[in-house]
């Protein structure tokens, strides 16, 4: 069976068009659209959250904390708690282990879960380096500038958003959000309540209902007090 060379460069083309379709990334795997994305979601997008340390440096002490360390240490504890911000660090010197056991029980008695409390230890490369950081990371949401540019809000015939539509949203969430980090990840999930888990699974192999009892003061009836 011969074949044109007309009917052979489509063939060609095609061939190239499914190699080129098998190649490319299933759009899935490509991220959210910002075609697809609405007026107000594109204004947040804009907001840029930068982070910074937020550290106190100790001096070792043989002899432990001394009592401007632990006002320190309470002061920090105040902002981290205030930040919402998921660990507390703490970095000394191998030789100084004692003392960082030390803050760190003292940040889980200022109230730090000790799961989110950690001891990193290195050895020094110099006297300078002889010290300890106790810290956590604070985010920031920088404010966006709106009104930049305006054009006649009259002019509706495309049915169209005007340019600034949902800054000033995004602004706000910007200025009000308690943790910026938010705005970057979602929040760790908290553990599971198995005993309430084992509870409810329980009444269900036995076919008894599994809901919680009524409360008569949760009924939503009117009171019938004199008044």
């Amino acid at each position: 069976m011969t074949h044109t060379p007309f009917v052979k460069t489509v063939l060609a083309a095609l061939a190239l068009a499914g190699l080129a379709a098998c190649a490319s990334t299933a759009p899935s795997d490509q991220g959210p659209s910002k075609a697809a994305a609405t007026d107000t979601q594109q204004w947040t997008d804009r907001i840029k959250v930068t982070s910074a340390p937020d550290e106190i440096v100790l001096a070792p002490h043989a002899t432990g904390l001394s009592a401007n360390q632990s006002a320190a240490l309470e002061a920090l504890m105040d902002r981290w708690l205030r930040a919402e911000a998921r660990e507390l660090v703490v970095t000394s010197p191998n030789s100084s282990g004692a003392m960082a056991t030390q803050i760190r029980d003292r940040l889980v008695t200022l109230g730090a879960p000790g799961s989110r409390v950690r001891v990193v230890g290195f050895n020094p490369t110099g006297p300078e380096d002889d010290t300890i950081r106790v810290g956590f990371l604070r985010y920031e949401a920088e404010k966006l500038k709106c009104g930049q540019r305006w054009e006649n809000l009259a002019a509706t015939r495309n049915n169209e958003a005007y340019d600034n539509f949902g800054c000033a949203l995004a602004a706000n969430l910007a200025a009000q959000v308690a943790n910026p980090e938010d705005l970057i990840r979602p929040r760790d999930m908290t553990p599971p309540d198995a005993g309430r888990r084992d509870t409810v699974l329980g009444l269900y192999r036995k076919g008894e209902v599994t809901s919680s009892k009524k409360d008569d003061q949760a009924s939503g009836s009117i009171s019938k007090a004199i008044p």
